[in-house]
């Protein structure tokens, strides 16, 4: 097992034995100059923050390198695994800059918009899009700075490159705002030569998700799996949906893709407004379907960027999010420039906490079956697959009945996790695309799975080295789970995972193992871990109790207990030593034995069932049930 210094999961020292210590929703939380800070950055995420995002539309290089390296640091001296989710900027287009810094429009005042770089004035400015004047035809309407000035097109001139607009809807323009063309389709790609410099720059880091901003079909998604795998590298992407073209071609992006954002400050410019709650229904039950993680975003608590409390609005705002199943809920200015950046993620944390206990209420859970159905179809006659290859999913899949039913058994027996194995996250995904009420352990070899876990909802990872056989591999992990606070003696758990080791997506298993306490500890010899009852011998006098099967516990051993020993399954002495009479006589008659137990005569129990473990070194309560 690997230790602290890695990591397990969050909060690792709260059990998981009360719905108020386990949050299911993830909190996503973007650094900036108000949370860049180390004494921050580390409240954020002992409040709940568990993927810090870095947005590529601010900042060089070298103050995301600051930054990651700050997130790792922080986060390993914690103990806690944090995902670090790369935000590329994408075609975004903007105005130039002005002559006076900014310039207010009134209605009906003339503007010009030119593809030229110019410096800004009252009467024309430059948009950063080379065929500006090709494609934005006359009657069309443009939005600036997410659509707080209006303008319409009365006039095209392609030669000048420009578009003579009427103002519509007044206001203040300053430096670099965006510019919007709801209804036009442009000819820009989505992945931008900044964002190829900024990708082999996060590769090159290590980040752990990477997000493709202005996706509008499934060409820039592969486009950039392309790019990836040019450098030999495979990181999960994040399509963020905020073109109207994407909503066309949704289920076909989403197939593609390894997870989406809600994406709704520049959807909400792109498309009417009050579509937007809709599509974000929408949007969540599709991922949902498809087993990829859905986080939304945009001013989720955006008061809180300059006050300690959020609007009624807002806690609502997240909390329907919440309710229709999204994996994540976001932070932006909140954290990134706003004053109170610790406090914003603990009020989202505080939101998840006390709306997921009414998460599976039967009208909720209604509704969203209700959506999810009405999804499925829509997957199946838009030839939409989950997880992310984009090939048609067959109808039954037997991963797909195993991950239900694992949520379903643990339920029905009031097991206090549910624990799989997963070289990859599909395991854990899949299981937590039933959203079952049981916290889900995912045990992984990986540390870049793990951190990628932390996107996903009901999922908290645990970092354990890869042992030879499964059974060894859940016993680790049912180990440091005890270790760490999350499982604790007699709790009742389900075990997941597949037989064949290293396929993804082919969970096959499950299995109900009761947690065993551990005993006592010492240093073993021998192979082979053996259960039965323990027999505790106070003198060689006592040696004609032992009986086949059993466990020999005395304090120490001499030649008056060889035939004893020959009989029992195992042996326990509180004596110590590699030349111990029962470590050489236990060695040569090939019987398991523990030396050095301190007090075993006394903490274990006359007749009580227990397991000798000598590689681990440890004699743990109960019959060794892992029998895989």
């Amino acid at each position: 097992m690997w230790g602290n210094n890695l990591g397990c999961s969050p909060l690792v020292k709260i059990a998981m034995h009360s719905s108020e210590s386990f949050r299911r929703t993830k909190i996503v939380a973007t650094i900036g100059p108000a949370s860049s800070n180390p004494a921050i950055l580390r409240e954020m995420i002992l409040q709940g923050a568990t993927t810090l995002r870095l947005n590529f539309s601010h900042g060089d290089h070298d103050l995301h390198r600051r930054n990651i390296r700050l997130i790792r640091q922080t986060a390993m001296d914690l103990g806690i695994q944090v995902a670090i989710l790369q935000d590329l900027q994408g075609p975004k287009i903007r105005l130039g800059k002005f002559a006076e810094g900014s310039i207010t429009l009134r209605s009906g005042d003339p503007f010009v918009l030119t593809s030229k770089p110019i410096l800004g004035s009252q009467e024309r400015s430059w948009v950063t899009y080379d065929k500006l004047a090709q494609e934005v035809p006359e009657g069309a309407t443009i939005l600036l700075d997410d659509g707080r000035v209006e303008m319409r097109v009365e006039a095209v001139d392609p030669e000048a490159g420009e578009l003579f607009c009427r103002t519509i809807v007044g206001g203040t323009l300053s430096d670099n705002k965006g510019v919007n063309f709801p209804g036009v389709r442009l000819s820009i790609r989505a992945v931008t030569e900044k964002d190829k410099e900024d990708l082999y720059f996060g590769l090159n880091q290590g980040v752990d998700w990477v997000a493709l901003s202005f996706v509008r079909d499934p060409s820039d998604v592969l486009e950039l799996r392309e790019l990836m795998a040019a450098v030999g590298k495979r990181v999960p992407i994040i399509v963020k949906i905020e073109k109207h073209e994407a909503i066309q071609q949704l289920p076909q992006i989403l197939a593609l893709s390894d997870g989406v954002m809600v994406a709704r400050g520049d959807l909400g410019v792109e498309l009417p407004a009050e579509e937007v709650p809709i599509l974000q229904k929408r949007i969540i039950a599709m991922a949902n379907c498809l087993g990829i993680p859905v986080i939304t975003a945009t001013q989720m608590l955006d008061s809180m960027a300059h006050s300690p409390r959020p609007t009624r609005a807002e806690i609502s705002d997240v909390a329907n999010a919440i309710l229709d199943g999204t994996d994540a809920v976001m932070l932006s200015n909140e954290t990134a420039v706003g004053k109170y950046p610790v406090e914003a993620v603990a009020t989202m944390a505080r939101i998840a906490v006390r709306i997921e206990r009414d998460y599976f209420s039967p009208i909720y859970v209604d509704r969203r079956q209700h959506l999810r159905t009405l999804t499925l179809q829509e997957l199946s006659q838009n030839n939409g697959s989950p997880g992310g290859n984009g090939s048609p999913r067959p109808k039954t899949l037997v991963t797909d009945s195993i991950s239900r039913a694992v949520g379903e058994i643990a339920q029905e027996l009031d097991a206090v996790a549910v624990m799989t194995l997963t070289k990859t996250g599909a395991t854990a995904r899949n299981v937590s695309r039933f959203r079952p009420r049981t916290p889900i352990l995912a045990v992984t070899p990986h540390v870049e799975v793990a951190r990628q876990l932390q996107l996903v909802w009901g999922v908290r990872p645990l970092l354990v080295m890869d042992l030879p056989t499964t059974r060894q591999t859940f016993q680790a992990a049912i180990n440091v789970a005890q270790e760490e606070g999350l499982l604790k003696d007699g709790d009742l758990v389900v075990l997941s995972a597949g037989t064949l080791p290293g396929v993804s997506g082919s969970t096959d298993l499950i299995k109900v193992e009761v947690v065993k306490a551990v005993v006592a500890k010492g240093r073993g010899f021998g192979k082979g871990t053996v259960s039965g009852p323990a027999r505790i011998l106070r003198s060689s006098l006592d040696a004609s109790k032992i009986t086949a099967g059993d466990i020999l516990v005395a304090r120490a051993t001499d030649a008056n207990y060889v035939e004893a020993i020959k009989q029992a399954a195992g042996v326990i002495t509180e004596e110590d030593g590699a030349s111990s009479h029962a470590a050489v006589i236990g060695l040569r008659l090939g019987v398991p034995v523990l030396v050095g137990v301190k007090d075993a005569t006394r903490l274990i129990r006359d007749g009580a069932i227990v397991t000798l473990d000598p590689e681990k070194g440890t004699v743990t309560s109960g019959a060794d049930g892992l029998g895989f």
